[in-house]
């Protein structure tokens, strides 16, 4: 039997999957080089997967590439480039990078752009839900309405609040009802990419496209393990 540390229960449990193992990783945002710590994630998730297949069980590990964010964009501008050209540099040295490790390759390794369409129609379902809400052109997810949101981290209201304004959560946007609350979908500035919807030009919000990603490319609303970086349990994960 193999035992893993469950975040949320914050003890080890046992793992008992089925013969197919899906798995989820939340891979790389390519503005920059990655470094020692992407390593430790992905090679823990390596070691893991081949264990599991010594036992008997197919692995199908996703792990995304974040090609529309916040930081990437930030990046382009700053280097006075496109940021798909940015992304694929940096992802092209990340893959030699787990080559030069030994890493199995992903299952899949999908782009955040090849979702859009995917992304806009799950934030179609999420307002119709009643978890979500629409300001001016931004649609945000309503975590008041969520009543295990924070259960994952077990953090408290000011340490999320703290570290949402760390990590891009922008809690002082006078458009939230909550300062906790997060973005689905927003306007483009005039230097961004940009895309068609129900609610106006603009692009998506980062946590949605994992969420997508994940669903779509496992063909489930339910995976057997999710993991990344420490620094992403909140508010990512």
């Amino acid at each position: 039997m193999i035992r893993l540390y469950d975040t949320a229960k914050k003890k080890v449990v046992p793992f008992e999957p089925d013969r197919i193992v899906k798995i989820y990783t939340c891979g790389i945002t390519p503005y920059d080089a990655t470094h020692i710590g992407h390593a430790a994630t992905y090679l823990t998730y390596d070691v893991l997967q081949r264990r599991l297949r010594d036992l008997g069980h197919e692995t199908r590990c996703v792990r995304n590439v974040t090609d529309v964010d916040d930081d990437i964009l930030r990046k382009a501008r700053e280097l006075g480039v496109h940021y798909l050209d940015l992304a694929a540099k940096e992802t092209a040295r990340f893959d030699d990078d787990m080559r030069a490790l030994g890493m199995l390759p992903s299952w899949s390794e999908p782009r955040a752009t090849s979702a859009i369409a995917e992304i806009r129609k799950f934030i179609g379902q999420v307002l119709a839900s009643g978890h979500a809400y629409e300001v001016d052109g931004s649609v945000y997810f309503e975590v008041a309405t969520f009543k295990n949101f924070g259960t994952l981290s077990g953090l408290d209201r000011a340490t999320m609040l703290e570290l949402a304004a760390e990590r891009g959560g922008n809690p002082d946007d006078p458009k939230k009802r909550d300062p906790l609350d997060f973005v689905l979908w927003q306007p483009s500035a005039e230097d961004e990419p940009s895309w068609e919807s129900r609610w106006g030009y603009g692009r998506p919000g980062w946590h949605i496209e994992c969420s997508v990603l994940a669903m779509r490319d496992l063909d489930t609303p339910t995976i057997d393990l999710h993991g990344g970086g420490a620094d992403l349990i909140f508010p990512h994960h």
